[in-house]
């Protein structure tokens, strides 16, 4: 390596820390005091149903409570069929499932809210004709999750797992999931290969804790011990572990 190009990463790596230290503190800020308390309110980002006819997809994405929300989000989908007066949402969370509730649940709250003190970010947003074909095959990759019943925060499976192998279901769904939906690369029944979760590729796992993913959407990523480094070529990005983007947003 030249001493220029050395001289370039070094000024990468210290753009990405101060970055990454950024992005912990205001993490850390968003978690002060106890998790109950901090906001469940709606974000305003699903459409209202009474005025809205049309059938929508959504998929979100926020930082998770507490300490693990330095590195890693919680997602889940909604959807709402023409006509409907209501979104149906679905997610996966951890808590109560060692005293046997189940780890998918559907409808704790409402289809944008925010998770403890984090807005989420809207990742997908389907509406209008043909939706209604995506939520029928949406609802039968819920169905066809194998591990309603379990969870496990690292390396999955957990609420990414859940979020991405929906994605692989339903193609349409393009879903491009951030570097920090740690689990997403967890690959059902332990899968050495599969469809990355936009469906624009392809991703070698080995349990979620190594990888590779070469996909059109996403880029090329490496996965190690869960945590993902990558290059969007689509819009020129790093992609950093805590960090998530650092380039064009997505």
């Amino acid at each position: 390596m030249t001493p220029r190009a050395c001289r370039l990463a070094v000024l990468a790596c210290a753009v990405a820390t101060w970055v990454a230290t950024g992005a912990g503190c205001s993490t850390l800020e968003g978690v002060r005091g106890n998790w109950w308390d901090l906001s469940r309110e709606p974000s305003g980002q699903a459409p209202d149903p009474a005025s809205t006819p049309e059938a929508v997809v959504q998929v979100y994405a926020a930082r998770t409570v507490g300490w693990r929300g330095l590195l890693a989000v919680h997602t889940w989908i909604a959807v709402k069929q023409s006509g409907a007066s209501s979104y149906t949402r679905y997610e996966v969370m951890g808590w109560g499932v060692s005293r046997g509730a189940p780890a998918l649940r559907v409808n704790r709250t409402g289809p944008d809210n925010h998770w403890f003190g984090s807005r989420p970010d809207l990742l997908v947003d389907l509406r209008g004709p043909g939706v209604d074909a995506v939520i029928e095959k949406v609802q039968a990759a819920v169905s066809a999750y194998p591990y309603a019943a379990s969870y496990r925060t690292w390396p999955g499976p957990n609420s990414n797992t859940f979020t991405a192998f929906v994605a692989r279901e339903v193609p349409e769904l393009r879903l491009n999931l951030p570097p920090t939906a740690i689990g997403k690369d967890y690959l059902a029944d332990g899968a050495p290969i599969g469809v990355a979760p936009s469906g624009t590729g392809l991703q070698l796992s080995a349990l979620g804790l190594l990888g590779v993913m070469a996909a059109w959407d996403e880029g090329l990523e490496v996965n190690v011990l869960g945590l993902t480094f990558g290059l969007d070529v689509k819009r020129p990005a790093l992609k950093l572990p805590a960090v998530g983007r650092v380039g064009v947003p997505q």
